[in-house]
């Protein structure tokens, strides 16, 4: 648990930071008109199925991209998500779940003529069924160890029950992981395994190119659900991710306004960046 919460605190340090710089200035490109985050991931990443969500830097990218029953907010508290409400048995075993009726998956050729659909019950019993397929071999199976056989069950559209095997007190902390995202079945059966580069979630941004190695694009998604004292999220337009691996080079890029933020700075230029008392150097302001 103390790993999912983790990585979970993660991206929410991605989801603050993209809000800092929801500001940013312009890009000069042709998408000058356009609030675009841009940084640099010199680890890379290596899918964008939440099933495979084992390191940070796909969690960083794939919490843009999907949504689950449950989240963490910035203090590590467990807060509503798809599940606008939940509620435990008094023996622990049963976890009932009420859906909000307004999240729809992104916009894809999947659908068919209708493009999209709103999320219910079921989705979330395919999607946990798939995790703990043997044949898929997904790392985050274990989130599910704990749940009966055939423990997913949709009573409708609205509602979604986990049935445990033994009481669990962390259960629901565990649905936090991007592990436990929602897809939808058409996609995953229409892009088969390249699903991992053609993801269709529900997240804040939709996924737009992945250059694998070097570059990743996702676009705002105008139908998130969302709000912020009362303002629909995301606050910017896109996410423009490069994998630059040498650190050096990443670096002096950042010097020269190229990205926003970048993973994985070296010790060396954070004394370059930063004061002793953590204060930005007056050579950077």
């Amino acid at each position: 648990m103390i790993q999912s919460k983790l990585y979970r605190f993660f991206s929410l340090i991605l989801v603050l930071t993209l809000l800092i710089f929801s500001q940013c200035k312009q890009n000069k490109n042709n998408y000058s008109k356009l609030k675009v985050f841009r940084y640099n991931e010199s680890a890379g990443i290596t899918s964008l199925d939440p099933a495979f969500a084992r390191t940070t830097e796909n969690i960083w990218v794939l919490n843009q991209l999907f949504n689950g029953l449950v989240q963490l907010d910035s203090n590590l508290q467990l807060v509503p998500c798809i599940a606008k409400k939940w509620q435990v048995s008094e023996n622990g075993l049963v976890y009932k779940f009420v859906l909000r009726n307004d999240v729809f998956f992104h916009k894809d050729d999947c659908f068919g003529s209708i493009k999209s659909r709103k999320v219910i019950a079921s989705d979330f019993v395919y999607s946990y069924n798939r995790i703990v397929n043997e044949s898929l071999s997904s790392p985050g199976s274990w989130v599910f160890s704990n749940v009966k056989e055939n423990g997913f069950f949709a009573e409708n559209d609205s509602v979604f029950i986990i049935y445990l095997k033994q009481p669990f007190s962390p259960f629901l902390n565990l649905l936090s992981h991007q592990y436990c995202s929602v897809v939808p079945k058409e996609a995953v059966e229409f892009y088969g395994s390249n699903f991992r580069a053609n993801p269709v979630g529900t997240g804040p941004f939709c996924f737009k190119r992945w250059l694998e190695g070097e570059k990743l694009v996702l676009i705002k998604n105008k139908n998130y659900f969302e709000t912020i004292n009362g303002k629909k999220m995301p606050f910017i337009d896109a996410v423009a991710v490069s994998f630059i691996k040498d650190k050096q080079t990443a670096y002096l890029a950042f010097l020269k306004n190229k990205f926003d933020f970048m993973s994985g700075l070296d010790g060396s230029y954070k004394d370059d960046l930063l004061s002793f008392d953590g204060k930005l150097k007056s050579k950077h302001l």
